[in-house]
């Protein structure tokens, strides 16, 4: 199922746990690193295919888990051709995806990737909220950046991408009450 422009509907999952930690799940045989993440079927919502896609690929279901946020719009990234089959090639353009941000209020052990006859994960680690990218295939990095943005509201005070972070000098190196000129940092310098 594509809309008119070749991208595909699809759900995105970002799940937590109480340490504001996500799920970082391992590609079967590859050394590629992803959240979890589906098509939606026809008739289907995008809440309802978030729900089937989590159980499919993690093995979590409904009440191992809390809703607390989704994206606004759909993301959308464009796959390169010689990742798609030739006989679709020129009408399939990639996937457009909205995002949930979930809380596991299960425990590690609910998670169970052989739940599928066709697992998507072989191995799978909590790992910190702004997720190395570079282990992420290329053409999926900038919808990750977009949703981790985007659905950071939702979470207290998650820290921004080192890369991302204002340069700030070690505290030997910062103004003194001797020195006026120098202002403290607000949260807003911060962000």
């Amino acid at each position: 199922m594509l809309d008119r422009e070749g991208f595909r509907p699809n759900v995105g999952i970002i799940l937590l746990n109480q340490q504001n930690e996500v799920w970082w799940g391992k590609r079967v045989r590859e050394h590629s690193w992803q959240f979890p993440q589906g098509g939606i079927k026809y008739g289907e919502t995008p809440e309802q295919a978030m729900f089937r896609e989590l159980e499919e690929e993690v093995g979590l279901r409904a009440e191992h888990v809390k809703v607390i946020g989704r994206t606004r719009d759909w993301l959308r990234y464009e796959v390169p051709d010689h990742f798609i089959k030739r006989e679709i090639r020129g009408h399939y353009r990639g996937q457009k995806q909205i995002w949930f941000l979930l809380r596991m209020v299960g425990r590690d052990c609910d998670v169970n990737l052989r739940v599928s006859d066709h697992p998507e994960f072989d191995a799978w680690r909590w790992h910190e909220y702004w997720v190395p990218l570079d282990v992420v295939i290329e053409f999926k990095r900038d919808v990750y950046l977009k949703a981790l943005r985007e659905l950071s509201r939702f979470i207290s005070k998650p820290q921004q991408p080192a890369s991302q972070r204002p340069h700030r000098e070690p505290a030997s190196q910062l103004a003194t009450p001797a020195q006026p000129s120098a202002q403290p940092l607000t949260d807003s310098d911060i962000k």
